[in-house]
């Protein structure tokens, strides 16, 4: 029997752990190669970020393992580390419990505080009306097929 979305999206954020910011950055590198990467290689890609030593990106990188981010291959004799969680599933676990947290799981309240505060501008709100329409254009279109 399959799950509908909503017990998926429940059960993925019962096993997706949060990310720090430091994790976070590591892991959009990561995401951002789409093929295993090195340390060297993410090193490389966070400077100007952090300002770390190898040493520190290696403790972070072995916490991200024990979460169940990603994976390390060494059987190529260097460690390659592989995205196990998909960027757009973390986002929207992240979002959800986010809008849940702050503005009781109500998009329009959050909209309504940012736009209320000046945090988003009228040609934002309009941004947002346009893609909201768009889905749900497309929406009536897979109905119809």
């Amino acid at each position: 029997m399959r799950e509908n979305s909503a017990e998926m999206r429940i059960k993925m954020s019962d096993t997706i752990k949060k990310l720090g910011e430091a994790e976070l950055e590591i892991m959009q590198v990561i995401w951002k190669s789409r093929e295993p990467v090195t340390s060297n290689y993410i090193l490389k890609e966070l400077q100007g970020k952090r300002k770390w030593q190898l040493s520190t990106l290696m403790t972070s990188l072995s916490r991200l393992c024990e979460k169940g981010f990603v994976s390390c291959d060494r059987t190529t004799g260097m460690n390659l580390y592989t995205s196990l969680i998909a960027e757009n599933d973390y986002k929207a676990t992240e979002g959800r419990s986010f809008l849940n947290r702050l503005y009781d799981n109500s998009i329009q309240n959050m909209v309504a505080t940012l736009y209320g505060r000046k945090a988003l501008q009228p040609s934002e709100v309009e941004e947002l009306r346009a893609y909201l329409n768009e889905l749900l254009k497309e929406d009536s279109t897979q109905e119809e097929e």
